[in-house]
């Protein structure tokens, strides 16, 4: 990404694996849908969401339990904002995620609607968050919906960035979701790869080491 030019470069994996490309993310899953018939050109509909969420984890191969991050598409109005969450907490609830264990966020929060671009600029996010690992936050938010809030909602807002800790049985994944005019429904399945050697940490190339001291009367209890 430089002077406000984003460019992505989609390659098939093995063919990456083979040229040593950097790999930030692997798309394990794109999946589309239409509302059809509906009451007007963006009314959105829970039900053709659903269906292309459906579709994606059905393509990837697992359930959308194993996701930790959900980048929504986030019209920023009150029906297709609470008709998009809505959604995912119901797909998430169906496949008995019934605690806060997924967290949201949409980069329109911070870079405005950019039309043809919003979706783009959200998988960039989503890949970038999975190379690095680590959950960004979502910015400009004050007052979240209803559902968003109960205490059982498999969602959850960070206000600041948090590192991404692995699963021991699947690797780190994420949803992408893009909606358009016409009742048109698209979402993205992301994963890691772990077929190559990564990088530093980062922040290593300025704070390459940490001291970590403990302290006990003997050296039993030390251990």
């Amino acid at each position: 990404i430089s002077e406000g030019i984003a460019t992505i470069v989609l390659k098939r994996l093995a063919d990456a694996q083979a040229d040593g490309d950097r790999i930030y993310a692997v798309i394990k899953a794109v999946a589309s849908s239409s509302d059809g018939k509906g009451l007007s050109m963006t009314a959105p509909s829970s039900s053709g969401q659903k269906r292309a969420f459906n579709r994606a984890y059905a393509k990837a191969g697992f359930s959308p339990q194993t996701m930790r991050l959900y980048e929504a598409h986030g019209t920023g109005t009150v029906a297709g904002d609470r008709t998009e969450l809505e959604t995912i907490s119901s797909l998430l609830r169906e496949h008995q995620v019934s605690r806060p264990s997924c967290v949201l966020g949409s980069v329109k929060t911070i870079i405005g609607h950019t039309k043809s671009a919003a979706g783009v600029m959200g998988l960039i996010k989503v890949a970038l968050s999975l190379y690095h690992k680590v959950l960004p936050p979502h910015r400009n938010v004050e007052n979240p919906l209803n559902p968003l809030t109960a205490e059982d909602s498999p969602l959850y807002l960070l206000k600041e960035p948090s590192p991404w800790l692995a699963h021991p049985d699947y690797p780190r994944r994420a949803g992408v979701s893009a909606f358009g005019f016409g009742g048109t429904n698209f979402h993205a399945v992301l994963e890691e790869d772990l077929g190559q050697v990564k990088d530093t940490a980062l922040g290593a190339n300025t704070w390459s080491h940490e001291l970590f001291v403990w302290r006990a009367s003997t050296p039993e209890a030390l251990t």
